[in-house]
């Protein structure tokens, strides 16, 4: 950014700051600059008094006001003074103009305080907290808003923790856990903390809680829009009809990347959708901010879609302490590894909350040692060749399901059909479309129904799964990764890994597709078939339970974030294919395609299509889709012989946050791609809101910034080397952090400000 070195040149850019966030600076009844605390407006206390040779004014509660002005005042739709904005050039760190303009406010009567020099920006609740760093200012509604729940706004002891609720028409009750985690928000809440981590084990009902959860911090006028962030459809699915179904009355919607935002509530969105549209919507638009499985979104580059929004962060994950990054702990204000409230599998297996486990025996085991991290995540394909083939596909596919029908009546006495729904885990989208043949070709009297390969380039996925969690058939589902989060069925008694997984997190999201209770079968327990040996190498048995926190080959100590991809680290959004793999795995075969002339298939394909195609010039011309039109859009490109999918599409352009309409833009020639300075100047802004620092230290960083800019990172040395060596940065850096903490902070910055976690489309 600029250096504005005069408090003019910090205006205009504070003027443009101000259109973004909906005002109209010249618009008298929005905006008031300048204005002289001399002068008679509706909201200042007192007229100026004299006192011997120097004018002051008074506030209500008798602080002296110099006479002076006021650089803009934010006024509400009565003509009211909400904030006032107080303007620095930007060599000045604004949180210093504290002292000088609370008075002010006080004596306009404006309730907030904006204090900025064009670059950073504070806002200031003054009666509630101290001036805190925000990425925009807030709009009028924002502003309007939050003064009316301030006023409104109820003890939450007053609201009542429910013991029951409803939930898919039945009544379902709270359970002891979930009342203390909503007793612990409750108590933290009133202490003032804004940032929440969640950690609870899969089928213990994270969603359930925080709706009712939310239905409390409405109801106490605490929250009135809420954003909720996913990271797969799957759990934006889930969470949009928990949402619909236990917050009935509240007005909520999923915002997809090509349609328009509305004025509801409750939006549910996909990060990878908020990364690109977070701009539409003001720092203070959002009250609550839900991030589910969290631990894959508080690092570099994807945290900006959260920090952007100065609101109540609530962080939900079933990564158990010790894997969770550091930075997800520092995001939610918590010591490294202590979540504000955690609640272990093994208790809640121990209360019956989730249905324990067990391993097949006597099965052939493929592989338990002997092979690279690099066979499987630089080219699974590669893994798949070496350690099976037709034969060994076929045998285990054959002891699998004789084994399934011989248990399933044990496993749950009320499951009619045998042998009761299964889930198979493949190397690759082949891999598992040669799984689903063997076990059809076991019966065939269902004539191709009895498996079903579940993966993004079957057309019909999602009409798949429904029919897998309420029909009869299929009985056996078979994927890669779609099914390993995000995906409830409470049914599944047979979970089958024809992987290898080294990492633990991967593990315990698989092996949570089965731990979900089921009484209308009577569900007792479910049967892990590992034949590739991983709870072996996790230490996992169903009398001592692997949680992440010890035995096996596992470290007992948080993980540090991947330095290379070979590093064996599941974050979700870190793809083992976006950087090495060559090629990508389309249809339901899996045919491997070079992801060049995937790109260049996918590019023609959009151009030639857009002069016949409605939905295509929409995008082209900047127009939002209707749900159904992207719906459609979607079903047209994911067709046999190329499947274009947004799966696909983040493999080939290896960007993990790109979205089907970022793609099509990609295409078209038409997504303005971001500079690079652009990308670090988001990045650390987004950084800087997730750490507790003095003015001082983050200006300092913004030098540091600045620096790292042109170098691509930032090294002690360049401490010491001109043009930083000029300011004496190493011994303020020591001065400010201390030894260690300088180096801390250096490493931390190079990580989260610099590295390029996600690749820039083209």
């Amino acid at each position: 950014m600029r250096d504005f070195s005069t408090e003019a040149d910090a205006r205009i850019v504070i003027d443009d700051l101000l259109k973004q966030a909906g005002w109209n600076p010249a618009d008298k009844s929005q905006i008031l600059t300048e204005v002289s605390l001399s002068s008679r407006h509706e909201g200042v206390a007192e007229p100026q008094a004299e006192y011997g040779n120097r004018s002051f004014s008074e506030t209500a509660d008798g602080d002296e006001v110099p006479s002076g002005r006021v650089d803009y005042v934010m006024m509400d739709q009565r003509g009211r003074p909400l904030a006032i904005i107080e303007a620095k050039r930007s060599a000045i760190e604004p949180y210093t103009a504290k002292q000088q303009a609370l008075p002010y406010a006080k004596k306009i009567g404006a309730p907030f305080i904006f204090l900025t020099n064009g670059e950073l920006i504070y806002f200031w609740d003054y009666t509630n907290d101290d001036a805190r760093i925000v990425n925009s200012f807030y709009s009028r509604r924002d502003l309007e808003r939050l003064l009316y729940m301030r006023k409104e706004a109820k003890p939450l002891a007053t609201i009542p923790i429910p013991d029951y609720y409803i939930r898919q028409g039945e009544q379902r009750k709270v359970r002891p856990y979930q009342q203390e985690a909503m007793k612990a928000l409750d108590h933290a809440i009133e202490l003032g903390k804004r940032h929440f981590l969640m950690e609870l084990p899969t089928g213990t009902g994270k969603t359930d809680l925080i709706c009712l959860y939310l239905k409390r911090l409405i109801e106490a006028g605490r929250a009135e829009r809420i954003l909720f962030l996913v990271d797969r459809e799957q759990l934006a699915k889930q969470a949009l009809e928990a949402l619909q179904d236990i917050l009935n009355q509240y007005g909520s919607y999923w915002l997809r990347s090509g349609m328009a935002r509305q004025e509801q509530q409750i939006t549910v969105c996909l990060l990878q959708t908020m990364i690109g549209r977070y701009k539409e919507f003001t720092s203070g638009y959002f009250d609550v901010v839900i991030a589910d499985e969290c631990h894959r979104s508080i690092y570099g580059a994807w945290q900006t879609a959260l920090t952007h929004f100065d609101a109540l962060h609530l962080g939900l994950t079933a990564t158990p302490a010790p894997y969770i990054e550091r930075n997800t702990y520092r995001f939610y204000h918590c010591k490294e590894g202590v979540p504000d409230f955690s609640y272990s599998i093994i208790d809640a297996f121990k209360e019956n909350y989730l249905v324990p486990y067990k391993f097949a025996t006597g099965i052939t085991v493929l592989l338990a040692e002997g092979a690279d991290i690099d066979d499987e995540h630089y080219d699974p394909a590669e893994f798949e060749r070496r350690w099976t083939n037709e034969d060994t596909n076929r045998k285990m596919m054959e002891e699998f399901d004789r084994l399934a029908w011989e248990s399933y009546k044990e496993l749950a006495p009320g499951q009619k059909i045998g042998p009761g729904k299964s889930i198979v885990f493949a190397i690759t989208k082949h891999h598992a479309a040669r799984l689903a043949y063997y076990l059809n070709q076991i019966h065939p009297e269902h004539k191709g129904r009895y498996a079903q390969v579940i993966t993004s380039d079957i057309p019909n996925a999602d009409e798949l799964i429904r029919k897998f969690k309420y029909e009869d058939y299929p009985q056996v589902a078979v994927s890669v990764d779609m099914l390993t989060t995000g995906f409830d069925c409470r049914e599944v008694i047979h979970l089958v890994m024809c992987r290898r997984i080294r990492s633990p997190i991967l593990y315990q999201q698989i092996r949570g597709r089965g731990t979900r209770t089921a009484p209308h079968i009577g569900k007792r327990k479910f049967v892990i078939y590992d034949f590739f040996g991983n709870h072996k190498y996790f230490n996992d048995s169903d009398t001592d339970i692997f949680t992440g926190t010890g035995g096996g080959r596992v470290t007992v100590t948080p993980p540090k974030p991947p330095k290379t991809h070979k590093e064996l680290i599941e974050l979700g959004l870190e793809d083992e294919w976006l950087e090495a793999v060559t090629y990508v795995e389309v249809g339901p075969e899996g045919e491997r395609v070079d992801k060049r002339e995937y790109i260049t298939n996918w590019e023609q394909v959009i151009r030639s299509s857009v002069k016949d195609n409605p939905i295509l010039q929409k995008v082209r011309d900047g127009k939002p889709l209707t749900p159904e039109e992207e719906q459609e859009l979607a079903e047209q490109l994911n067709k046999p012989r190329m499947y274009f999918n947004e799966d696909n599409l983040r493999r080939a352009y290896r960007n993990p946050g790109g979205t089907i309409i970022d793609f099509i833009k990609a295409a078209l020639g038409s997504l303005k791609i971001k500079s690079r300075e652009e990308e670090i100047n988001e990045n650390f802004q987004a950084w800087l809101v997730t750490k507790n620092l003095s003015p001082e230290q983050a200006q300092y960083l913004s030098l540091l910034k600045n620096r790292g800019i042109v170098r691509g990172k930032i090294e002690i040395d360049d401490l010491f080397k001109p043009p930083l060596s000029v300011l004496n940065a190493a011994e303020l850096g020591v001065e400010l952090f201390s030894e260690n903490g300088l180096k801390e902070i250096i490493e931390d910055m190079n990580e989260s400000v610099f590295k390029q976690k996600t690749a820039r489309l083209g």
